[in-house]
């Protein structure tokens, strides 16, 4: 290592002053590259990001925690028997599905069969079941028609009484 350093050392001092300093420009302005490679950019680009990010994380803690309270709602809510959740559930069906939804009802499951439903009208018909007859959805086999809407059969279970 030593022989090498002595080397380097007199290849330097055998250099023209004009050569010295190209070779300390050359080699700051690498030192400058990989500073910015290394350190500036990636926390540059981090900075740059974090607004979005930011915004992102902001709109999925509002989910989480209108999620939060409507399951505190649920949660307080009487508990409610199987007659009234399937009156319920049938009330949902005939107001939110009309003519496009169609009960069957064996035991706690009671699969919905859907012909022609919009995805709006779904989600909705879904989320009523859900609060108001606290059904749970356990399977769903759906398909996107040629005009875009859903058929198919969707398998709720009722909550034990």
């Amino acid at each position: 290592m030593n022989a090498r350093t002595q080397a380097w050392r007199s290849r330097w001092a055998a250099l023209a002053p004009r050569e010295k300093l190209l070779v300390a420009t050359a080699a700051g302005v690498i030192a400058l590259g990989l500073l910015w490679m290394i350190a500036i950019g990636p926390a540059l680009g981090t900075l740059r990001a974090s607004d979005e990010q930011r915004a992102q994380l902001d709109a999925q803690l509002q989910r989480m925690v209108a999620l939060r309270a409507q399951a505190q709602a649920m949660q307080s809510q009487p508990r409610q028997g199987r007659e009234e959740a399937l009156r319920q559930l049938e009330l949902s069906v005939r107001q939110r599905l009309g003519t496009s939804g169609r009960m069957t009802i064996v035991g706690d499951r009671v699969t919905v069969s859907l012909t022609g439903t919009s995805a709006d009208t779904l989600a909705q018909w879904l989320a009523q079941a859900r609060t108001a007859a606290r059904a749970l959805p356990g399977e769903a086999h759906l398909t996107r028609n040629a005009s875009g809407n859903w058929e198919g059969s969707v398998v709720l279970t009722l909550p034990r009484s």
